[in-house]
């Protein structure tokens, strides 16, 4: 399955790079992530709760950041698999630098496998788009906060975030 998309954020090119390539900031970010610690070089160890429709699940894996070029570009290569199944893929995504924003452009292929394929590519696509908005939301907010701060994604913006995720998981689940 394709993924692709563009977001924009309000940060310099550079300070987004950076927070896209801090394993602290990322999982903090990363919907459902429960754990991203670094086991070598840009590899890390992960647990993520994730799931669709009503099948969800904890997938453990692991994560490669790849082809690095800060501040413009890097590849991240994803496997995991849990009790929904299994999940793997790759993903680019090139930074384009626009005054003091900047534009994301990202592309994947993701595959899964198990119960959790089940569900149809429709709604994988619709979960992994409303993930990648949630991601993107909270990335700006990290962005945005000065270096040495505390992060918005503890508190009440991780806390509001939490709360509307799980209103739409209650719409969009078939009952």
């Amino acid at each position: 399955m394709k993924i692709e998309g563009t977001h924009q954020l309000q940060a310099t090119r550079e300070r987004v790079y950076e927070c896209l390539t801090d394993p602290q900031v990322l999982q903090r970010c990363i919907p459902g992530c429960e754990r991203l610690e670094k086991t070598n070089e840009n590899t890390y160890s992960a647990a993520l709760r994730a799931g669709v429709g009503t099948i969800k699940g904890v997938f453990t894996g692991t994560v490669k950041l790849e082809d690095m070029r800060p501040p413009e570009h890097y590849r991240i290569v994803v496997a995991g698999k849990g009790t929904p199944g299994f999940m793997k893929g790759t993903g680019d995504l090139d930074l384009e630098a626009q005054d003091e924003a900047t534009l994301i452009k990202y592309t994947g292929d993701l595959q899964v496998g198990g119960t959790i394929a089940n569900v149809g590519q429709r709604m994988i696509q619709g979960t992994a788009k409303m993930m990648a908005s949630q991601f993107f939301l909270a990335l700006e907010a990290e962005a945005k906060t000065p270096v040495g701060e505390p992060s918005p994604s503890h508190g009440f913006f991780r806390t509001a975030l939490r709360w509307f995720s799980g209103v739409l998981r209650r719409v969009f689940s078939p009952h």
